[in-house]
């Protein structure tokens, strides 16, 4: 499944319109951006289209507005830190409809290397459903289709996938390259040995990627709140660990997969204990919050003499310092390896990023939800939808 797709490298914009989806969901407070990372992230395809003489028209969702249009789910305060970004004008097209008067007067006024931010495109109801109208209306502003919303690519919506039904010509932005070169040819072609960590709260939903992920790499490393039902499913007492008692069969499945496989498969030996006490002050019983000392070690050496690691998922309460020290261990593991180093979105990239690893590291996904898909071996629309070399 080597992903071979056309890219911003590939094509001539110049004097083209370009529609270019992007992932501007960026944390808002009182319509202040506290966090401008996907901004900065989308930069470079941005700038190589304005280099090229394309003329740059960017959409893309904000938040999760209820019925149609929302203020407070507006793009406008992204436009202006966009603006500053790049040293030039970005036009925002303020229209409810997304595809409206603004949109298509400031879009037939661009000069080449012009660029323009459209409104929050959930603001349409067709958007999430991928339906008509919205789609061939996004499609009709433009000649050419670029993707570089990687973190929105396991959505089939109007902006990911259906305007590629009228769009021909399309491309994926750095981001997304970036994304595919790493996550999805990590998996598929590893260099050897390849180590998969695994951590999180709830195996429910780990279950295809635990799967996908023992026929792939070499060794599996089950952390977090997911190993106590894994251990639970060996017979041990786990107190009162965080376990899902219906998955007790299906981890003993995949514990009997990865010996068939000769793959190895490394759980916990030790555990950090918090107590916790009632409103009367009685000791009741414990539950585990973070793998042990013992077993950061154990997870550390494993990661050593690797040359492709994947992790996604923390080892425990990571929120917490005192509960910190297994994720804190396994990121150190990593910095400190020669492997490729890939982090999967989510709460291990939050964990990475707070806790000061993320210069270390190879590659830390932009997409949550998108990069499970990509460990499950799903294929994504957002990326299906691209032409192929």
């Amino acid at each position: 499944m080597q992903l071979n797709k056309v890219s911003v490298d590939d094509i001539n914009v110049k004097g083209k319109k370009v529609l270019v989806r992007v992932d501007f969901n960026v944390p808002l407070k009182d319509g202040v951006i506290t966090n401008d990372n996907r901004i900065t992230a989308a930069l470079p395809t941005i700038k190589k289209l304005i280099a090229d003489g394309g003329k740059v028209i960017l959409c893309s969702h904000l938040g999760k507005p209820k019925n149609g249009p929302e203020e407070k789910f507006s793009l406008a305060p992204v436009a202006v830190r966009l603006s500053e970004l790049l040293g030039q004008n970005v036009v925002f097209a303020n229209d409810d409809e997304v595809v409206g008067e603004n949109a298509k007067k400031a879009v037939a006024e661009m000069k080449d290397g012009d660029v323009v931010l459209l409104q929050n495109t959930r603001f349409r109801k067709e958007e999430t459903k991928n339906l008509e109208p919205f789609s061939s209306e996004l499609a009709s502003l433009a000649d050419v289709f670029v993707m570089d919303a990687f973190g929105s690519a396991h959505r089939a919506h109007c902006s990911t996938a259906g305007v590629t039904d009228h769009i021909k010509d399309t491309a994926v932005g750095y981001l997304m390259q970036k994304e595919i070169n790493y996550l999805g040819n990590a998996v598929e072609t590893p260099v050897r040995p390849f180590v998969a960590i695994l951590g999180g709260a709830k195996v429910a939903d780990k279950l295809n990627v635990i799967s996908n992920l023992l026929e792939k790499c070499d060794t599996l490393i089950i952390g977090g709140g997911m190993a106590y039902t894994f251990l639970k499913a060996q017979g041990k007492e786990v107190g009162k660990s965080l376990v899902d008692d219906t998955k007790l069969d299906y981890c003993k499945d995949m514990m009997k997969k990865a010996e068939e496989l000769g793959k190895q498969l490394l759980l916990p030996v030790d555990t950090t204990i918090a107590a916790e006490f009632d409103v009367d002050a009685i000791p009741a019983d414990m539950e585990g919050l973070d793998i042990g000392v013992k077993t950061q070690e154990l997870f550390a050496d494993a990661v050593k003499n690797a040359k492709t690691v994947v992790w996604n998922g923390p080892m425990g309460v990571f929120e917490n310092p005192t509960l910190a020290a297994g994720t804190i261990a396994v990121a150190k593991a990593l910095a400190e390896t020669d492997a490729t180093t890939i982090i999967g979105g989510g709460d291990s990239a939050a964990a990475v990023i707070q806790l000061g690893f993320a210069d270390k590291m190879s590659h830390i996904s932009t997409g949550g939800g998108a990069s499970l898909e990509y460990l499950e071996g799903k294929t994504l629309p957002g990326i299906a939808v691209i032409a192929d070399k």
